[in-house]
């Protein structure tokens, strides 16, 4: 596995090593010892999401507040997608930036998103089927969303304005400045 840490501090691209012959391909897609050794952090994945979406849908940006706070290891099963994670944690020197990793099941790469950041994704193909591996539980009470499309963010997903697909409750999200720090 390959790992290199993007601009923001503790958000890692991860590149798993792919076995590949006439017959498919396998790879590992999560290995703790691995992770730990590599990435210097022991996560504590406790649940698995996958979901599947269409041309032009934008999901994010979201997150938990604390205790609820949760890390992801994000990667695609099937298509591509425009990947985003913002960095929201209380007195971060990177606090409000952002990086934007391809992610597709071609290039098989992985992005770690710690706590304390917002996560969003636009698909750029004609579907996507994309999986999460989350530290800590879905708790909706807890739940944190910035609209992806504020001004401030400035964030390029890769989508024509007409040909972008957000559900209301992303649509109807705070603006970033309106987010309170996420203080860990």
């Amino acid at each position: 596995m390959i790992v290199n840490e993007t601009k923001l501090k503790g958000c890692y691209i991860l590149e798993p090593k792919v076995f590949e012959d006439s017959r498919g391909f396998f790879m590992e897609t999560f290995n703790f010892e691995k992770f730990e050794k590599k990435v210097g952090y022991k996560p504590n994945f406790v649940q698995d999401n996958v979901s599947k979406s269409s041309y032009g849908v934008i999901r994010g940006l979201h997150q938990q507040s604390p205790p609820y706070s949760q890390a992801k290891l994000v990667y695609v099963l099937q298509g591509n997608v425009i990947d985003v994670a913002v960095d929201a944690r209380k007195n971060s020197p990177t606090f409000g930036q952002y990086v934007s990793v391809d992610l597709s099941s071609r290039n098989r790469k992985q992005l770690f998103i710690p706590k304390g950041f917002l996560h969003g994704f636009s698909v750029i193909s004609d579907t996507v089927i994309f999986a999460y591996k989350c530290e800590g539980f879905y708790n909706k009470e807890s739940e944190l969303n910035v609209n992806p499309l504020d001004k401030d963010l400035n964030i390029d997903w890769g989508i024509r304005n007409d040909d972008r697909i957000l559900s209301e409750k992303d649509l109807n999200a705070i603006s970033f400045k309106e987010l309170e720090p996420i203080e860990l």
